[in-house]
């Protein structure tokens, strides 16, 4: 058939593109536009083989092989394949695991049933070298795409890059189309949906060194979290601790005593309310020490997703989460919080929630951190949502609920308050 195929190494194209362009291999330190890049690739392939384009395989390792939001945006692309590989890890370093020998099948396939008569070739591994010598007995043209190395070398296998048919090399000026270095100041900031609670100073009784605030930034690749000490403000009072070593992200019983007040800009709520406010996360088992009153009737009798939502819009929904989420967790967060309300049967019920502010009630946040599990975000091997993720899922709930409550609040920014 005269048609072309692509087959992509993710994670040669994208480190190689990181190296080049950040300095180093590590994909954190790069944001891409996978549609541009998607794009790119197809013109590219077409111009140099002067055939349509039949498919792009995109090849890549996921933490137990589950689908992360780039494969997700990725996956309902036009013309796109999405083949997933594990990713291990070992000694502290991450590893894929069947990707290669994932591309060495398809290569194969393709060749021995005459799917194409080109197949573009986007990798480095010399572990290709077979399936690329099976593809040319078929008869299929093979072309090897390099991306540009940092020094200047080459970053491919010698044996692979001498069996090629045709070699091409994708430059700087093509990379950063769709490919751009990650600002690190900018990168170390949280959204300021999140800062609003990691930022706030933690009670005295909550942790040694209170009057110290910790910022933190977004997850890297191995899932963890930077945190940034700031020093407390010369009014901080007693019990602040000048040695006090850097905490992690704070749990929540570290935020128990964290009232309303400490709401960012545009965040929902009133900007004052009785000490002693708590948020409790589902997740947290065990921990059943609070302070406050018990969960008013209110808040308990607040309905679940489930319970608003019909055969139907269950059908529905799915399809938009396979076809239109990404999965960041941000999005998921609003993405829930714009169903569950535009379901509300009574109006009250979402201005009794947004005074409820930071705290999702039991229930509600429950069925939130599980909607959230479907998108990949569990840690790796371990059944619960990375602490930063959980953090960056509730922001945007409220996000979108302070969006949908908006036009009821009064300009001093009391939710329960009609203008």
């Amino acid at each position: 058939m005269d048609r072309c195929v692509v087959l992509v190494d993710a994670g040669y194209l994208l480190g190689a593109a990181a190296s080049l362009l950040a300095g180093e291999p590590a994909r954190s330190r790069i944001s891409v536009d996978h549609a541009a890049l998607i794009q790119g690739l197809r013109e590219r392939a077409e111009a140099d083989t002067e055939r349509p384009l039949l498919r792009i395989y995109w090849f890549d390792g996921a933490p137990d092989r589950v689908p992360q939001p780039e494969h997700r945006r990725l996956r309902v692309m036009p013309r796109v394949t999405v083949r997933l590989g594990a990713l291990t890890r070992s000694d502290g370093r991450w590893a894929q695991k069947g990707v290669d020998a994932a591309m060495h099948a398809e290569l194969t396939e393709l060749a021995r049933n005459r799917a194409c008569s080109d197949i573009v070739l986007v990798t480095g591994d010399g572990d290709l070298l077979p399936g690329l010598m099976d593809a040319k007995e078929h008869g299929v043209a093979v072309h090897l795409w390099a991306v540009q190395a940092a020094d200047g070398d080459y970053n491919q296998s010698e044996d692979l890059v001498a069996e090629a048919d045709e070699r091409r090399v994708l430059d700087r000026e093509w990379i950063v189309r769709a490919v751009r270095a990650k600002d690190l100041v900018g990168a170390c900031a949280p959204r300021p949906e999140i800062a609003a609670i990691l930022s706030a100073p933690l009670p005295e009784s909550a942790v040694p060194g209170a009057g110290r605030a910790t910022t933190v930034s977004p997850p890297s690749a191995n899932g963890s979290a930077a945190t940034t000490e700031v020093p407390a403000p010369a009014d901080a009072g007693p019990g602040t601790s000048e040695s006090a070593g850097p905490r992690g992200v704070p749990t929540p019983k570290d935020l128990a005593g964290l009232g309303r007040a400490h709401a960012g800009p545009g965040m929902p709520g009133p900007q004052q309310t009785a000490a002693g406010a708590t948020l409790r996360w589902s997740s947290d088992k065990g921990w059943v020490e609070r302070s406050g009153p018990a969960e008013p009737s209110e808040t308990a009798a607040l309905p679940t997703l489930a319970q608003l939502t019909s055969a139907e819009q269950r059908w529905a929904d799915r399809e938009e989460d396979i076809t239109a989420v990404s999965g960041d967790p941000f999005e998921v967060g609003q993405v829930f919080a714009r169903r569950w309300t535009e379901r509300l049967s009574s109006p009250a019920h979402l201005q009794h929630l947004s005074t409820e502010y930071p705290r999702i009630p039991h229930r509600i946040d429950g069925e939130l951190l599980r909607y959230a599990a479907r998108f990949g975000l569990l840690a790796h091997k371990d059944d619960q949502i990375d602490e930063h993720d959980r953090y960056a899922i509730r922001a945007g709930f409220w996000r979108e609920v302070d969006s949908r409550t908006a036009s009821d609040r009064s300009p001093a920014g009391d939710p329960t308050s009609k203008s």
